[in-house]
């Protein structure tokens, strides 16, 4: 599998974050317009900057013009993560990690969710964003887990139908749509989930602290 980081102009994650990614194999790090801003802040070399580049300051592109290779989309039709997404389909991978995806606009945060949805198809797609580690799923799915931790799950309309094992409040074929209902902190009981999910894709919000100890991201 070919990994990257897309680091977003949002909330700049901790370096401990990208430094733990690049050692399983999140070797490319891709900041989207002003996400160079964090990494310069955080003392990182981005291997590329991508976006229109109206949001990165002048003394971030001075920096990077000879140590990273910055490319310019003057394109108004995506967003700038939507074009690191594109660059990054395009150069093969399979897997990312988008950081800073979250921050104070409403706006950015809900249009970098829906992103995870709208990729769905092309490229997996997580968000990781201080505690928290979210990623779509559908179909059948079984993964490794911890007793007792909390597990929320997120559906967007009532013709998704889910049904699940190893959880402490189980599913049975029940949909979870958006504004009306949804499982927050349930609570595996067992080491293994189970989830079977019907007509649709939903989102699973677990702890990132548990999953990076436990080697749970990405099968590390």
């Amino acid at each position: 599998m070919k990994k990257c980081i897309i680091l977003a102009n949002g909330k700049t994650p901790k370096k401990s974050v990208i430094k733990y990614l690049e050692s399983i194999g999140y070797n490319t790090l891709i900041c989207a317009d002003g996400g160079a801003d964090s990494a310069f802040k955080l003392k990182l070399i981005p291997d590329y900057i991508i976006g229109d580049l109206d949001s990165v300051s002048e003394k971030t592109l001075e920096y990077y013009s000879d140590k990273c290779e910055i490319i310019r989309y003057e394109r108004q039709n995506d967003t700038d993560v939507e074009k690191c997404l594109k660059f990054a389909i395009k150069k093969k991978f399979n897997e990312i990690i988008l950081l800073g995806a979250t921050g104070n606009r409403l706006d950015h945060s809900f249009c970098n969710l829906g992103i995870v949805l709208k990729f769905f198809e092309k490229v997996k797609i997580r968000i990781i964003h201080e505690k928290s580690y979210l990623e779509a799923v559908k179909g059948k799915i079984e993964f490794n887990a911890v007793a007792n931790e909390t597990i929320s799950l997120y559906g967007f309309d009532s013709g998704t139908k889910i049904k699940s094992s190893g959880l402490k409040y189980p599913l049975k074929n029940i949909s979870l749509p958006f504004g009306e209902k949804e499982s927050t902190s349930n609570v595996a009981s067992s080491d293994k989930v189970k989830l079977s999910i019907k007509g649709g894709k939903i989102f699973i919000i677990r702890d990132y602290k548990t999953m990076r100890e436990n080697g749970f991201i990405c099968g590390s």
